[in-house]
């Protein structure tokens, strides 16, 4: 899996040691995914942030890019998540409304859209004559 490096973590990594893994244990060996999950809690909790975790903040990262307008299958190529319900899972909330606009937009932007639209007002304007009346029982 290959996937892109962000700018800010760059500018951190560049200053370490090209000998050992940048998140070695004591011994110069590379983290197991349970161990650096223990590492995330224990910086997170010095640093403050008892709330966040690294389950979380993939979580949240999932969000942002689909925030952002990333696609389900770049969220997971970036996640590293194995399915598409997974992704969804975490992204299925991400400014819901904004992005139920963003989709009539792109509905409304096609050439056709006149064709397109389903209630013309000629088939929702009549007004019928027949009022209504209720029947008592």
């Amino acid at each position: 899996m290959s996937i892109p490096v962000h700018p800010d973590l760059v500018a951190v990594l560049t200053d370490l040691p090209n000998d050992r893994p940048y998140l070695a244990t004591a011994y110069g060996k590379g983290r197991s995914p349970d161990g650096l999950g223990n590492l995330m809690r224990q910086w997170c909790d010095k640093a403050g942030l008892p709330e966040c975790s690294a389950h979380g903040l993939r979580k949240a990262c999932a969000r942002r890019l689909a925030e952002a307008g990333a696609t389900s299958h770049e969220i997971m190529l970036v996640t590293g998540h194995k399915t598409l319900a997974e992704v969804e899972r975490y992204t299925r909330d991400a400014l819901r409304e904004g992005m139920a606009d963003s989709a009539f937009a792109k509905l409304l932007s096609r050439p056709n859209r006149d064709q397109t639209v389903v209630n013309l007002p000629q088939r929702f304007a009549i007004k019928s004559t027949k009022s209504m009346t209720l029947k008592n029982n």
